[in-house]
């Protein structure tokens, strides 16, 4: 077999040999390579089409990260909805051939593939309605951490220690989420600590609000301000309350004032209790001497 034959057979199986067939329309690999090229040409120019929006026009905008990145991926999955298009177009593969595929699709969905497509729908919702965006704060359940990205299927939480939680976008509708960058970042924080009783009330509380107010990420408006909760079995119970200005500081600021309150209250001599327990054995000890005293006799 001369070099010709070689070249003509290797033509014959890509361009001519038929793989499988979609409503009598053959396809060969020429076909899937031509498929191919075209998604492939369509993630670069959704690429270099996103690039040029974040720098030439993002930039002088001064966009919300979120509307930002809302923007980008519907830019993306519009340009590789257009390359699938053209690349089925190119190998005169009828849009109608897949109808039927969808129809099994859907088959697959009601027995087995509800929990897919509930994440699915779940991530075009977020990134239309918006109720959760990147660079949001967010809470859910025992997971604390800023939101990175959300995908269609997936939404990633990154920790403050730099773990990323893969959260299924399902659960971010259906299950109750605190986020704390909606709308405003700011919050209220509400301190609980509690004084030994016989202790000065009212001194107790100036120190607390002026422990707030020293802090300087601690807004100055509205005024911090002290809630003498209730009398506790073993403390009178105090709350502090105060305004800052970003949520995702929210733990080191109340570390810092705890830090804070029990310098100052050990510098006061403010005393804050343990737990207590007296055991009162007053009527066990005059028992066990009248049963000494009955068997002395």
């Amino acid at each position: 077999m001369d070099g010709k034959d070689i070249w003509d057979r290797l033509q014959y199986y890509f361009n001519d040999f038929v793989l499988f067939r979609i409503q009598n329309v053959g396809i060969t690999a020429s076909h899937l390579f031509v498929a191919s090229v075209a998604v492939i040409l369509a993630l670069l120019v959704s690429k270099i089409v996103r690039r040029l929006l974040r720098r030439r026009l993002f930039s002088r905008m001064a966009l919300d990260q979120g509307i930002e990145y809302a923007v980008m991926r519907f830019v993306h999955y519009l340009i590789l909805t257009i390359g699938v298009y053209i690349g089925l177009k190119t190998i005169n593969i009828p849009l109608g051939a897949f109808i039927g595929l969808f129809a099994v699709i859907g088959v697959g969905i009601g027995f087995g593939l509800q929990n897919i497509a509930s994440n699915f729908i779940s991530g075009v919702i977020l990134l239309m309605e918006r109720p959760i965006k990147v660079g949001d704060r967010l809470e859910i359940g025992d997971v604390w951490g800023d939101v990175t990205r959300i995908d269609l299927r997936t939404t990633i939480v990154t920790t403050p220690d730099d773990i990323a939680i893969i959260v299924p976008n399902s659960k971010l509708l259906e299950n109750n989420v605190v986020n704390y960058s909606y709308g405003d970042r700011k919050i209220r924080l509400h301190i609980p600590i509690g004084i030994a009783y016989g202790s000065d009330v009212e001194k107790a509380t100036q120190v607390l609000t002026d422990l707030a107010r020293e802090h300087k990420l601690v807004l100055p408006t509205p005024e911090p301000m002290v809630w003498f909760r209730e009398f506790g079995d073993s403390s009178l119970n105090f709350e502090l309350l105060c305004w800052i200005g970003d949520a995702s500081d929210k733990y080191q600021i109340i570390s810092d004032l705890n830090r804070a309150i029990d310098r100052r209250f050990r510098e006061e001599n403010i005393e804050i209790p343990f737990p207590q327990r007296d055991l009162h054995l007053r009527s066990a000890e005059a028992e066990i001497r009248m049963r000494d005293t009955a068997a002395g006799n």
